[in-house]
């Protein structure tokens, strides 16, 4: 950012389809995030967002609002959300101005929802781009909601979302399927979780999808859809219960790995103490070796234990 003598700042953008949850993230994970310790701003990009639930440091309808916008252009809200962005886009001094007094803190940026903007259109991803030339480490992450899982077309469909998103946004990436506490209310799984989570042999979805008289008429376009996916073998998602506080330290472990960021020993006891306090026991990192496993590489993980040594 301006100034010879800065540091290297961190944050997330969170994306994803509207109702994926965007929102409420943001409010569970800055307050968990607050919990250990850190300093969090959260910054909202999305114009039309109205009756925020968290503290906002910084707020994108200072600057341009979605309904003045469809009023004086006579647009939609799809192509007002668009026009906001290249608004943005355009007046970056006006972001950098107003995230230049926040240095120091970790950012929490939520973004609007339209699913063009993270998949083709090119205004969100500039933005993005310039915030890492101010020295802002980033990671994307993308929300998808969890009742996709029941129906094994929509949740191909989410999976080429998924893909498209990571290769347009070029950032260090998290997929997420938010709202699992509410999953059981949607229907039964025709598979284990993991299978889903860990994006494992999609030719078992092909069946399901050729037992429905219309989507066997166009089972050789399914069977290419699931052949990119494969090839490319990228996405995985994260379970998140945004109400449970393991839940979020996966998510943020994974994040963390993902833009290089490193706390400190203060922060993994404050982390320590709070885990203690919500499980009604004793809570050690030793209990968590499994998702270590998961998540972080061999040196990472003797790095870390040296600073629980500490």
């Amino acid at each position: 950012m301006a100034g010879a003598a800065t540091t290297t700042a961190f944050g997330q953008v969170v994306i994803g389809p509207p109702g994926s949850g965007k929102t409420t993230y943001c409010l569970g994970m800055s307050e968990f995030l607050r919990a250990l310790g850190r300093r969090v701003a959260v910054v909202n990009l999305d114009p039309a967002n109205e009756g925020l639930p968290y503290e906002c440091a910084v707020d994108v309808g200072e600057l341009v609002g979605l309904s003045d916008v469809m009023e004086a252009l006579r647009l939609g809200p799809n192509g007002g959300l668009l026009y906001c962005m290249e608004y943005l886009e355009a007046n970056l001094d006006w972001l950098r101005a107003k995230l230049d007094p926040l240095r120091g803190h970790y950012f929490l940026f939520d973004c609007p929802g339209q699913v063009e903007l993270c998949t083709h259109h090119g205004a969100l991803r500039s933005i993005f781009s310039q915030m890492a030339q101010w020295d802002l480490r980033l990671t994307a992450v993308h929300l998808v909601d969890s009742h996709y899982c029941t129906d094994p077309a929509k949740f191909i469909s989410v999976l080429c979302t998924s893909l498209a998103t990571m290769l347009h946004v070029e950032l260090p990436h998290v997929n997420v399927l938010s709202k699992m506490d509410l999953i059981e209310h949607y229907g039964k799984l025709a598979f284990n979780l993991d299978y889903y989570t860990e994006v494992l042999d999609l030719s078992y979805l092909l069946d399901h999808l050729a037992s429905d008289p219309f989507f066997r008429h166009y089972r050789q376009l399914n069977e290419k859809l699931v052949q990119l996916i494969e090839d490319y073998s990228l996405v995985s998602f994260i379970p998140l219960n945004i109400q449970d506080k393991e839940s979020i330290q996966q998510v943020l472990q994974a994040v963390d790995k993902a833009n290089g960021y490193c706390f400190g020993v203060q922060e993994q006891r404050s982390l320590e103490a709070m885990m203690s306090a919500a499980m009604g026991a004793d809570f050690h990192f030793s209990s968590t070796l499994g998702i270590q496993e998961k998540y972080l590489a061999p040196s990472d993980q003797s790095v870390e234990q040296e600073a629980m040594q500490l």
